[in-house]
């Protein structure tokens, strides 16, 4: 029988699961910090991975950042906390207006299944780890 969190364990690992894919076939993730992305290569994700909050960066050398690239989407992955929140929404709003597509099915599915217990992506590999060992895997 499986447990609640075996459920939640696995519905995680899916979505991250669809992250990388969609971070190999080339569209960028938009973090926060240079933690959050040590904490997304851990949990084995490659690719290009934007930090947004790096020396003194602002909204408009991240909208830069990703136009260079020349991509029509870019997956937005910021903390859960109000602030976190609060920039994604800006972020997507600025994307748009530049016609660039903000993909926030991650952050949301992430945010929706760990929001209560983890406030930032930099947590999501030790909260990972402390629920393998709660289902025992």
């Amino acid at each position: 029988m499986s447990t609640k969190f075996e459920k939640k364990l696995e519905k995680i690992l899916k979505l991250l699961e669809r992250l990388t894919t969609e971070s190999t076939k080339g569209t960028p993730i938009i973090v926060e910090g240079r933690n959050d992305i040590n904490a997304l290569q851990e949990l084995g994700l490659e690719g290009d991975i934007i930090s947004a909050k790096s020396s003194g960066k602002s909204f408009l050398d991240v909208l830069g950042e990703v136009e260079r690239r020349r991509k029509r989407e870019v997956i937005l992955l910021m903390d859960f906390d109000r602030r976190g929140k609060e920039w994604t929404n800006r972020l997507a709003r600025r994307l748009e207006e530049t016609k660039i597509t903000p993909n926030l099915v991650f952050w949301k599915g992430l945010r929706g299944l760990v929001g209560h217990d983890v406030k930032d992506i930099e947590g999501l590999a030790t909260y990972l780890e402390t629920l393998r060992k709660k289902v025992g895997a």
